[in-house]
């Protein structure tokens, strides 16, 4: 079973953590290891590494180059350090895995560099010669994480058995020696001369001074007037570079004008040969016109008067329709301008008519809620008057139609039916005339009579208008009881 440490690295040291949670490996100067991870300790002081490098220059001459690198990982890199990490924490720095790595990088990187130098380029250009070494080296070495911090090439030495270094050793002193002896000599030489030419060179100085003085102030004031040409000339070039400029814009200007000029013109022309092109057209049209109407005349004398009226005809029928083409054209362009300005008229009245409706459906709603107020009213009203009348719906009908006025305005409505009609009132009679018909007596009871009999119709009418059935006393209709509803 696992358990949870808390590891811190020294400051020149690094964790590098695997396992458990972590992708590849973590880097780190302290954290938690949990359980199913694994902690490694790598310092990253960087180690000095003393070689005596054997190579050979282009000329093949052999040679040793000793040098000392300090060699570490690189810190400020969190890339390289997980490079270093994955390829090189696991060995010690002084181990000999390591150095073998790092001598066998400089030693290869020495050799392909010293085999293009010749012998005197390597010995001359020293410093330049380290700068490569160390170059090249650095670039094989990022790809494990390491870093030179310093490189330190010694003086080239010679091979056992070829001593070129010696040889131009000795060559550079001899030619040293050779040197010294002869500048002893120019030094003696120049001791005498030079008193000689020192007193010569105060006259001649002398001269030159006084010679300078004069060509200095004549190159002053020609210096002056070279300055003055100068921004003179500088004056003139900067008016006639305005005047150019002028001149440009002047001429450009001319040229638009030309172009409108042209452009109108051409416009004119354009014009002018449309309007004669179209009277050609007309002309032509009128001719065509004529020939048609010749053809016609000849026709008419040639053929029968009926092929006649039939081209004729034929022709008008296409000139109407033309004509009613062309109407029917410009109405439907009316017709879509007056659609589109019925449609803007339209969204206009739209919302207008929105609010009006529900304006009306508010007023309505309000209107329903009185009308069913009024009709609770209305029927409280006529249930108390139910129960007044002691449950007798006859007798509340005949009192509303009667309180309403309904009777007086059946009687109006008939009168003004028959009004004016002079209608003719004949009296029943049921053929019964007796003794008294025959005598001519009972004149008065027997109006009375024709009256009484024309009273059965007359209520079958109310009770068809009105639903009321007469009195048990007054009589009974066909069909109904003799009892009032």
């Amino acid at each position: 079973m696992g358990f949870i440490a808390y590891r811190i690295a020294s400051p020149s040291e690094y964790l590098a953590i695997t396992g458990y949670g972590i992708t590849d490996v973590k880097i780190a100067k302290k954290a938690w290891i949990k359980p199913g991870q694994r902690c490694t300790r790598f310092d990253i002081t960087p180690v000095n590494y003393t070689f005596e490098v054997q190579a050979m220059s282009a000329e093949k001459l052999p040679f040793v180059l000793p040098a000392v690198f300090t060699i570490g990982p690189r810190s400020d890199d969190e890339e390289c350090l997980l490079r270093y990490a994955r390829l090189m924490s696991s060995f010690d720095k002084l181990s000999h895995h390591v150095n073998e790595l790092v001598k066998g990088v400089i030693e290869g990187e020495t050799r392909v560099l010293a085999a293009s130098m010749t012998m005197e380029e390597i010995f001359k250009g020293t410093k330049s010669f380290k700068q490569a070494v160390f170059e090249n080296v650095q670039l094989e070495l990022n790809q494990f994480g390491l870093i030179i911090y310093n490189a330190n090439v010694k003086q080239l030495v010679d091979v056992p058995g070829h001593e070129y270094f010696s040889y131009l050793g000795q060559k550079t002193q001899q030619g040293a020696v050779n040197q010294a002896k002869v500048d002893v000599a120019e030094a003696r030489m120049k001791g005498e001369v030079g008193s000689k030419e020192r007193d010569g060179m105060t006259r001649q100085n002398a001269a030159k001074v006084d010679a300078e003085t004069k060509v200095f102030t004549v190159k002053r004031q020609g210096e002056g007037a070279k300055e003055e040409a100068r921004v003179k000339a500088e004056v003139k070039v900067f008016e006639n570079e305005r005047e150019a400029e002028v001149a440009e814009a002047n001429a450009e200007l001319a040229m638009k004008k030309a172009g409108w000029q042209q452009q109108a013109k051409v416009a004119e022309v354009e014009a002018s040969k449309a309007v004669a092109l179209r009277e050609a057209e007309l002309q032509v049209e009128v001719e065509r016109r004529n020939a048609a109407r010749q053809t016609e005349k000849l026709k008419a004398e040639q053929l029968s008067k009926a092929v006649v009226d039939y081209e004729m005809k034929v022709q008008q029928a296409n000139w109407e329709l033309y004509n009613r083409q062309k109407a029917a054209e410009a109405l439907l362009f009316e017709q879509e301008k007056e659609a589109e300005a019925r449609r803007a008229t339209a969204d206009a009245a739209f919302f207008a008519r929105q609010r009006e409706a529900e304006a009306e459906l508010y007023a309505k709603q309000k209107e329903a809620e009185g009308l069913a107020a009024m009709g609770q009213a209305q029927s409280a009203y006529l249930s108390s008057m139910l129960g007044a009348l002691g449950g007798s719906y006859g007798a509340l009908r005949d009192y509303l139609m009667i309180s309403s006025g309904a009777y007086q305005d059946m009687a109006r409505i008939n009168a003004d039916a028959i009004r004016g009609l002079e209608p003719k009132i004949s009296v029943w009679s049921n053929g019964g005339g007796g003794e008294g018909d025959a005598s001519g007596g009972g004149g008065a009871m027997k109006e009375m009579a024709g009256v009484y009999k024309m009273l059965p119709p007359l209520l079958t009418t109310v009770n068809e208008q009105t639903g009321m059935l007469p009195p048990a006393w007054l009589g009974a209709l066909p069909g109904s009881t003799s009892k009032t509803s």
